[in-house]
């Protein structure tokens, strides 16, 4: 079954699986969280953000025993697996720009919200007088005023603490990014998910999972996930397939 998958979707598992493992048992073995620090997403303003980041997130999933675990690569890597066909479909490489153009959008829509959060968390720690570019930078700041506005700038704080050192990771926002586009290119085919007993034409489908995943969004990161890097990947791939979808036999001749 594996060998018949398309050779990117097919590297692409591969380098997923690869990464965990090593991640996983290798680096924990050592209790070393060097991969995790290093490869998974920080908020672009964050002290530990690194460019390469931008990618290698992709590549990095929920720890082993820890949160959604094992679940999250294998959930992730299954779905990828479901929806291999359309490499073929568009071709490789055009598969390879649908799911790093996508994982790449999630990743700026979900801090993109962030940024908001932090600007709003900014606004108020400013208006007790706290210094948040100090903070930032050093990782420490003074804190002012009576002990009700000293309580209320230590949520802030933490708020803001969990938004730059929280980094983002999995391959979820270009996952989304290739159903939204096999959902684009094929909007009445009807697909069967967990947990509903019926089949649910693709555009029906698509269309709910980003409404719920936008007011998720809105109401914070429940159970750690970062819905709005869902919407991200899935808006870039069906931007994508609307810009493709016309051209599908061309590329099929070439």
């Amino acid at each position: 079954m594996f060998k018949d998958l398309p050779p990117i979707t097919k590297n692409i598992i591969i380098i997923n699986i690869v990464v965990y493992v090593v991640s996983n048992f290798w680096f924990s073995v050592l209790n070393n969280p060097l991969l995790y620090n290093s490869l998974s997403a920080f908020y672009p303003f964050s002290p530990f953000f690194r460019s390469w980041q931008l990618i290698t997130h992709m590549f990095m999933h929920a720890p082993f025993g820890n949160g959604t675990g094992i679940m999250h690569i294998l959930f992730n890597m299954m779905t990828l697996w479901s929806f291999s066909f359309l490499e073929r479909l568009l071709g490789g490489k055009r598969f390879l720009i649908l799911y790093f153009l996508s994982g790449l959008g999630a990743y700026f829509l979900f801090n993109a919200w962030e940024f908001i959060q932090v600007q709003q968390i900014t606004s108020q720690l400013e208006s007790y007088g706290f210094n948040v570019s100090n903070f930032l930078a050093e990782g420490k700041g003074t804190m002012r005023g009576t002990k009700i506005s000293i309580d209320q700038q230590n949520i802030l704080v933490e708020k803001l603490k969990d938004i730059v050192a929280s980094p983002m990771l999995g391959a979820s926002g270009a996952i989304f990014g290739v159903v939204a586009a096999f959902a684009t290119i094929f909007p009445d085919e009807k697909l069967i998910i967990m947990f509903i007993p019926y089949p649910i034409k693709a555009k029906y489908l698509l269309i709910g999972t980003m409404v719920i995943s936008v007011f998720l969004g809105v109401m914070g990161n429940v159970g750690g996930i970062a819905h709005f890097a869902h919407v991200g990947g899935a808006l870039v791939g069906f931007l994508l397939a609307k810009m493709w979808k016309n051209h599908l036999n061309r590329f099929n001749q070439q």
